[in-house]
């Protein structure tokens, strides 16, 4: 079996709380995100874009930073390959 085949079956486990907890839990406690995506469909995204230990570090720093302190906004999950706060190197 392919690594990224285990990935995506390892990865439905969270996808799946995530999906109960927008259905259920979210509608109760209304909309109260400071980020754009919200942190539930940004835990979606890294959960469906990278492997399980790369999306829960991105999923719990993000829900570290959606406190009233936090200005908020646009925050997309960083894409594959390329990990969160890295810098380009200049070889030049």
């Amino acid at each position: 079996m392919e690594l990224n085949a285990v990935w995506k079956i390892i990865n439905r486990v969270p996808i799946f709380l995530i999906s109960v907890y927008r259905s259920y839990i979210s509608p109760l406690l209304g909309p109260s995100c400071r980020f754009y995506p919200t942190c539930s469909q940004y835990a979606l995204d890294a959960f469906t874009t990278h492997n399980f230990f790369y999306a829960m570090w991105l999923t719990v720093w993000r829900v570290l930073r959606c406190n009233p302190f936090s200005k908020g906004g646009y925050d997309p999950i960083p894409p594959v390959g390329k990990k969160l706060n890295s810098k380009e190197s200049d070889n030049g």
